[in-house]
C-alpha cells in the first residue's frame, strides 16, 4: 500500500464536506482510517537544540516506558482501525528494547503500513534488517543539517560520521529489500535552509523515497530560540524549488508546506483542519492513550465511538465542517502538499 498516494488523494479534495463524508463512510463501514502514533518510551539520547529534549526542566517531566502487555491491549482495542502505525513521534523509539515486538504486533493486526521515526544513532545494518523482517515498511530519519558542523550543532550528541555510515547501510538494505521505504525529515530554520541546495551531495548514493521539509515551530522550550522564518520564506522558491525538481527527476515523493501554508505559520494563523486531525490522529505514550476518557483496558474503538456518538458527530460536521467537535486541543500541524 502506498500511504502517500492516499494522502495525496485526500489532499487534492478541496471540499471539507466531501472529506468528512468520506471519513463518515469509512467509520460506519468499520474500515481503517486512523493513524496511530506511539512513543513506547519517553526519552531520547540526543539533545537536539530545536527540541524540548534540550530543555533540562522538560526532560525531567518526560519519563516512562510502556509495558508490552499494555501495548498488546491497546493493539487489540485500536490497531484493527489503523491505516498506519508510526513508532516514534516526540521521543527516540530505538531506546525501547522490544521494538521488533511492536512491529510484529502491528502486522499481526493487519496494519498495512508501519513506519519508524528515529535519529538512527542506535541502528546499524543488522538491526535494520531485523526490524524489516519483523514487518517494518519505512524508516524516517530525522536530520537538521547537511554539513557536519550544522548537523552536530543542531543535533547535539549526534555523530555525522555515524549518520553517513547508516546511509551506507541503507544502500545495502535497499538492494536486499527494494520495497522498503526510506524517508528523510528535515526541519528548516534560518540557519540551515540554504544547506538544502547541497542536499544531494550527502544523499546522492542513497535511494530516498520520501523527503519531508518541515519549518521550525515552537513546540516547547528549547535551546534554539530563533523561530523567525522571514529569511527562510524569502528564499523558499530559490532553495526549495530546485530541490523539488531534482526530487521529481529521482522519483522522490516530497511533503512540503505550500507557500500559502508556509506564510500562515509565519503569521500564526488558525488551522482550519483540526477536525480532520482529531478524527484520524491517535497518539499513545506511557502517559496517555488517544483520548483522556478512553480506557484501553475496557474500551475498544467501537465501544468508545458508540459512547461518544462519533458517527453522528461526523455526520453533523458534514454540513458544518468548521464546527468544533474536538475532545481536547491537538497540536496544530502544517498543511503539506504531497508532490
Amino acid at each position: 500500500m502506498n500511504i502517500y498516494n492516499i494522502l495525496k488523494l485526500f489532499g487534492n479534495i478541496n471540499s471539507p464536506r466531501v472529506k468528512l463524508a468520506g471519513l463518515w463512510m469509512l467509520h460506519i463501514m468499520k474500515r481503517r482510517y486512523i493513524g496511530i502514533y506511539i512513543d513506547p518510551v519517553l526519552s531520547c539520547n540526543f539533545r537536539c537544540r530545536m527540541c524540548y529534549f534540550s530543555d533540562e526542566n522538560r526532560r525531567k517531566e518526560l519519563h516512562g516506558k510502556m509495558k508490552m502487555k499494555d501495548i498488546g491491549e491497546i493493539a487489540d482495542a485500536l490497531f484493527h482501525r489503523a491505516l498506519k502505525l508510526q513508532i516514534g513521534c516526540g521521543a527516540e523509539p530505538t531506546l525501547y528494547p522490544a521494538l521488533p515486538d511492536i512491529i510484529k504486533l502491528g502486522k499481526q493486526h493487519g496494519v498495512p503500513y508501519i513506519s519508524l521515526t528515529t535519529n538512527g544513532s542506535l541502528l546499524n545494518e543488522e538491526k535494520l534488517e531485523a526490524l524489516i523482517e519483523a514487518g517494518l515498511d519505512e524508516i524516517t530519519l530525522s536530520t537538521h543539517g547537511i554539513k557536519k558542523s550544522t548537523y552536530e550543532y543542531l543535533m547535539a550528541n549526534g555523530s555525522h560520521e555515524h549518520f553517513t555510515a547508516l546511509l551506507a547501510a541503507l544502500r545495502n538494505i535497499k538492494n536486499k529489500y527494494p520495497q522498503f521505504k526510506t524517508r528523510i525529515n528535515y526541519t528548516i530554520n534560518e540557519d540551515n535552509t540554504e544547506e538544502l541546495k547541497d542536499f544531494w551531495n550527502l544523499f546522492k548514493d542513497t535511494r530516498i523515497d520520501i523527503l519531508q521539509i518541515r519549518p521550525i515551530q515552537k513546540i516547547g522550550e528549547s535551546e534554539y530560540q530563533n523561530f523567525a522564518l522571514e529569511k527562510t520564506e524569502s528564499i523558499y522558491r530559490s532553495i526549495i524549488g530546485p530541490l523539488l525538481e531534482e526530487c521529481k527527476r529521482r522519483n522522490v515523493t516530497c511533503l512540503v508546506p505550500s507557500e500559502k501554508s508556509f506564510r500562515a505559520i509565519t503569521t500564526d494563523s488558525k488551522d482550519n483542519n483540526s477536525i480532520f486531525e482529531e478524527l484520524t490522529y491517535c497518539y499513545i505514550s506511557p502517559s496517555s492513550c488517544w483520548r483522556d476518557d478512553f480506557d484501553f483496558h475496557t474500551d475498544t474503538f467501537e465501544s468508545y465511538s458508540k459512547r461518544k456518538h462519533t458517527a453522528s458527530e461526523i455526520a453533523k460536521s458534514v454540513f458544518s465542517p468548521h464546527r468544533n467537535m474536538t475532545h481536547k486541543n491537538v497540536t496544530r500541524k502544517m498543511n503539506y502538499t504531497v508532490k
